[in-house]
């Protein structure tokens, strides 16, 4: 079928998932396209794509959200600073082990029933109790019992921390910890699911801005506003009445539906598609830096010959790196190489990533692939799995170039997605790229979840003491100038270790019409619709 033909049936599907609202204004509609598929009402469901997370966070309330703040002109969330959703007001101990919480008198769920610190409790101990996503990732926050969470009574409730931890409260406003009707909820329980995920997976017993109107898993999601919501910094309902999401899996088909109007918003097109309309002018275009993510090119430094540093350094002076941005992202992005650092230490310690001084010099890497051993070079695969491949392939194909002129012949696999997360998960793959986010982009927390531990997402396997050690102190430093010299140790390590190539943090181009206004790039790379408004 042409891409004009799906098109004209998307946008057909688009307009007549309206109709029954033929009292709604097409300006109280939002029309959202997107290529993955919502496949769950519950976030906390093992294989829960980011779709569905995003759909949670209008369906669901949480104690807390992120704020926002400006990143070289763009709004983006912020991880230091929280807005109230449940919580009326949070306090922190002077000692740091206790958080309390005083909870909206107001709020009430979709059905009616008023929110109580027993809802909050229930459902926290189900995120750190039952078989879900959401218990490795409130671990990371040192929340892992249902013992550390107390009814003080209907509108108060505490959170106990065994060591004061800065990603406490981070933690609580991310997907995972969403606040269920609880007396809904247990009523759908059985002895063999205690947690009612079979019957939360297909139905929401939520609070939040929107009420589910029709959910058909991979196609079309429509939402209707819930009028009592008054959460946030606005302490009003949400701007559009309606919201309709359809799945859409070819990219040209979405960049069409947005430019000719059928479309309100898009944020998953090919970067090729997203700068041909950012030039014609007709569309509202940010395209932020996903601050929080890396791209790289990975080594297993347990596997030769890539456990010797002189290989990865070589390989790492190699690589052509303005050409591969400009090949695989149109330059839509921020590079994390070309940077200067002074005696080779990192400048600065409070973040990571930061951009590594790299550049091609061909001459060096020669000289290091001798020293290590291959002066006539050795011949690699080279992987990267199919999804990635608009961006990856084109990549690969300059690295292979490049490593050519030093001796290293290159094999390019193009794997499919389960094989790729197979084969890292198993440690096999030798010399790769891949892609990490960091929900919340602290430097002990990427340290610790991608480069400590015989874990999925330590990529490369790398396995220092230092590193460990030092990622580890900086956790529950207190101190920020401590923890700041602690991060430029960790920087400098990796830079002296390579045991990683970072590349760039790609741009999540959000595409929307002229009117639209509030967008913000979230930390779960999913657009919040409660920000957003029609001018």
């Amino acid at each position: 079928m042409s891409i004009v033909r799906t098109a004209a049936l998307a946008a057909a599907l688009l307009t007549s998932t309206a109709l029954p609202a033929l009292a709604q204004t097409r300006a109280e509609t939002l029309r959202h396209v997107t290529g993955a598929a919502i496949n769950t009402l519950d976030p906390n469901i093992p294989g829960s794509t980011r779709e569905a997370f995003g759909l949670s966070l209008l369906t669901y309330d949480r104690l807390l959200s992120f704020g926002k703040k400006q990143l070289d002109g763009k709004w983006v969330f912020d991880l230091d600073t929280f807005k109230p959703e449940l919580a009326e007001s949070f306090t922190v101990s002077p000692d740091g082990l206790k958080i309390t919480f005083k909870l909206r008198k107001d709020a009430k769920f979709h059905d009616g029933t008023p929110v109580t610190a027993e809802d909050v409790k229930w459902s926290l101990d189900r995120a750190v109790t039952a078989n879900v996503l959401g218990k490795g990732q409130l671990l990371t926050g040192s929340l892992t019992s249902p013992d550390q969470f107390k009814v003080v009574d209907a509108h108060t409730f505490e959170v106990t921390l065994p060591k004061p931890d800065k990603l406490a409260l981070a933690n609580l406003a991310v997907v995972y910890p969403v606040i269920f009707n609880s007396k809904l909820a247990k009523s759908k329980a059985t002895p063999e699911d205690p947690w009612a995920l079979a019957w939360l997976k297909e139905n929401t017993a939520g609070s939040g801005a929107y009420i589910i109107e029709s959910f058909k898993p991979g196609e079309t999601t429509i939402l209707r506003r819930n009028p009592d919501w008054n959460r946030g910094s606005a302490e009003k309902p949400a701007a559009f009445k309606r919201i309709i999401t359809q799945t859409i899996p070819e990219a040209a088909t979405r960049a069409n539906l947005v430019e000719k109007g059928d479309a309100d918003i898009v944020i998953d097109l090919q970067a090729t598609d997203a700068a041909d309309l950012e030039k014609k002018g007709k569309l509202k275009v940010i395209s932020t830096p996903q601050y929080n993510s890396i791209t790289f090119v990975s080594f297993n430094n347990q596997m030769p010959p890539f456990d010797k540093l002189e290989v990865r350094k070589a390989i790492a002076y190699a690589l052509p790196y303005e050409d591969m941005f400009k090949a695989a992202l149109f330059g839509r992005g921020a590079p994390l190489y070309g940077a200067n650092w002074a005696d080779g230490k990192a400048p600065t310690g409070a973040t990571f990533p930061i951009p590594q001084p790299l550049k091609t010099d061909l001459a060096e890497a020669k000289k290091l692939l001798t020293a290590a051993g291959f002066p006539d070079g050795f011949s690699t695969t080279f992987s990267f799995n199919v999804g990635q491949a608009g961006t990856a392939e084109p990549m690969a194909a300059l690295l292979k170039e490049s490593l050519a002129k030093i001796g290293i012949k290159v094999e390019i696999q193009k794997l499919p997605d389960a094989q790729m997360s197979t084969l890292i998960n198993e440690k096999k793959v030798p010399f790769f790229t891949e892609g990490i986010v960091a929900w919340l982009p602290s430097m002990d927390y990427f340290y610790r979840n991608f480069y400590i531990g015989p874990i999925r997402w330590n990529y490369s396997s790398i396995n220092d003491p230092q590193i460990t050690d030092w990622a580890q102190t900086a956790r529950f430093e207190p101190d920020m100038a401590k923890y700041a010299a602690l991060g430029k140790q960790l920087n400098t390590r990796h830079f002296e270790l390579m045991p990683q190539i970072p590349l760039w943090q790609p741009s999540q181009d959000a595409v929307m019409a002229a009117n639209i206004d509030g967008y913000v790039y979230q930390f779960h790379r999913q657009i919040d619709f409660r920000d957003l408004s029609r001018k």
